[in-house]
């Protein structure tokens, strides 16, 4: 394998020379800047990852840090949609990724920074967490390298953040029903612990508060995020609220779980209750009946992630808050009130 000594030895040049050239230094005049890269052609050099982190002092790697992956979520494709994002845009600026998983067990024993620093990443990139995480309180008061967080709208000193406008994206869902005359809308929420959950809720009830109509806490079910928590969510509206004719749920995976309680319960969508998802996965489009969803770009939150992220490991002055807009898609899963 030829190395650094090798080029320096076949140029007559100092091994000093060939490493600043070799890195961009703009005090290595073109003339030998050239000669340095065809003798690295002719011996097919190849610079090593590492080394050039030493002289750099930069790895040029981001980490990419999820939270509670699970088989159950390959369903939704929403963590694979917002990584092609990521790696693609980090591929074109000549950036590497390191992905690492996490749960909230795990950030108990090893903290943010340990981790980052363990792996010698220059900033990172986090989804999946909750609003009590300890990587969360961690990243926003402590951490002192760059970080961007998917789908947590906050901001601090080195974190920025890139989300979707989540209450509005509520809002249109509802709005949908009320235009179609449901009155009694039920939704079926992920958790408490996630910021996506909180804000689709306040677009659920504003948009019912525009309308006139009261907010009924006893409406909303949460389903985890998961497509067995909308099954049972939905078996709740349907057995203690049978004047519902409507339901907005606050993602596809759970909507996929109400079917399947429709279905039992031989209650037929849209003809006897409509319902609106979130998020547009690519099964919305080939179940049956055909989701009405809010679409949300994850494949885009991911490309602007590691955009926002690298503007920061180079220090340009930018916005740290990249926000998103989504778009009703109408299909078969909802209709009018007869």
């Amino acid at each position: 394998m030829t190395t650094i000594k090798d080029l320096a030895k076949a140029t007559g040049l100092s091994v000093t020379t060939v490493s600043r050239a070799l890195n961009g230094y703009s005090d290595v005049n073109e003339e030998t800047r050239k000669k340095i890269k065809q003798a690295a052609e002719k011996l097919n050099y190849r610079p090593s990852a590492a080394a050039r982190s030493l002289v750099m002092k930069k790895s040029r790697t981001i980490g990419v840090i999820i939270s509670d992956i699970n088989r159950e979520g390959v369903k939704d494709a929403l963590a694979y949609e917002i990584l092609c994002g990521i790696n693609d845009r980090s591929t074109m600026l000549d950036y590497d990724i390191l992905l690492f998983s996490t749960s909230s067990k795990k950030q108990l024993k090893k903290s943010y920074s340990d981790l980052c620093k363990e792996r010698g990443v220059d900033g990172a990139i986090v989804f999946g967490l909750r609003v009590n995480d300890p990587y969360l309180e961690e990243i926003v008061r402590k951490a002192d390298f760059p970080c961007v967080l998917i789908d947590i709208p906050v901001e601090s000193k080195n974190a920025g953040h890139v989300t979707t406008d989540n209450v509005y994206g509520a809002t249109l869902a509802v709005n949908h029903l009320l235009e179609l005359g449901h009155r009694k809308i039920a939704m079926i929420n992920g958790h408490n612990e996630a910021a996506v959950s909180i804000r689709r809720l306040q677009g659920y009830k504003l948009a019912l508060e525009k309308a006139g109509i009261p907010y009924d806490p006893d409406l909303v079910f949460d389903g985890n995020f998961s497509e067995d928590g909308g099954c049972e969510a939905m078996y709740r509206i349907l057995l203690n609220h049978p004047d519902v004719t409507a339901v907005f749920s606050a993602s596809d995976l759970m909507v996929l779980g109400a079917l399947r309680a429709m279905e039992k319960l031989k209650r037929q969508v849209p003809q006897t209750l409509s319902i609106v998802g979130y998020d547009d996965i690519p099964v919305a489009a080939y179940c049956s009946p055909k989701l009405t969803t809010i679409r949300q770009d994850k494949y885009e939150m991911g490309y602007q992630a590691a955009q926002l992220v690298i503007d920061m490991m180079e220090n340009r002055q930018i916005d740290r808050k990249i926000v998103l807009q989504n778009e009703l898609i109408i299909r078969e899963s909802t209709r009018a009130i007869p």
